[in-house]
């Protein structure tokens, strides 16, 4: 639609390629329900991992395990699929925020739509709250700057422009990592980097979007990432 022409970095990535990407999800929505753990040692730091558009916590094994691995004490969202912003998401997710704290703020990681919802509990209570890892989430900009945006209005029942659950793009009051990629099929750079002011720290990274999710092999690079910008954002006073 002509309302919706993007140039650049603002411009989402072609159609077609939303088909390529949806050969990653949907073989494993097949094994996407049913009980999910807490992974990671137990005296680890907490970390909260949240699912993207369509996804569950089973969907984003990769992600859980890969930063379970790195030392994290690694909880899932524990809302079935994620079908879209809904009145009640953020109450839900601060709920669940709650019972994971243990006196020490927990790191949250969104992935795609869940790192949207992260940067706005982050706003809500951002005591609880260590840091915010986003990945390929589209934060920034027009909420049109992406090829899923219809599907996303028919799931979900309102328009992107219209949510539910507002979000904004300027930066939580928490350290803001957005870890974005120029191979993601489904997110327009320009949103999922965001622009200054609106994060702390944008890294680039070479997988798909749902790669952020379901490789183990993108979930380690996640994590180290997510520790070389705590070192960055604590220094010295970095918490376990």
């Amino acid at each position: 639609m002509a309302k919706y022409r993007f140039t650049g970095d603002d411009r989402p990535p072609p159609g077609w390629r939303r088909f390529a990407e949806a050969a990653w999800l949907f073989p494993r929505l097949l094994r996407g329900f049913g009980e999910v753990e807490v992974l990671g040692p137990k005296d680890g730091p907490p970390a909260y991992v949240i699912p993207g558009f369509f996804a569950s916590d089973k969907t984003c094994n990769g992600l859980r395990e890969a930063i379970a691995a790195a030392g994290w004490r690694t909880y899932p969202w524990d809302l079935g699929l994620n079908k879209g912003a809904h009145p009640d998401v953020l109450r839900h997710l601060r709920q669940r925020l709650e019972v994971i704290y243990d006196g020490r703020p927990v790191l949250l990681v969104g992935w795609s739509l869940g790192g949207v919802y992260a940067r706005e509990i982050a706003r809500e209570v951002p005591e609880l709250v260590r840091a915010v890892v986003t990945l390929g989430s589209p934060f920034s900009g027009d909420p049109h700057m992406n090829n899923v945006w219809r599907l996303y209005e028919l799931v979900a029942g309102h328009k992107v422009d219209d949510p539910p659950v507002m979000h904004y793009p300027d930066k939580p009051p928490v350290p803001t990592l957005a870890i974005w990629s120029a191979k993601d099929g489904i997110i327009a750079r320009r949103a999922a980097r965001g622009l200054d002011g609106e994060r702390d720290k944008a890294v680039e990274m070479r997988c798909s979007h749902m790669a952020f999710g379901v490789s183990r092999n993108a979930g380690e690079q996640v994590a180290r990432e997510i520790a070389e910008f705590l070192g960055e954002v604590e220094g010295s006073e970095s918490r376990d």
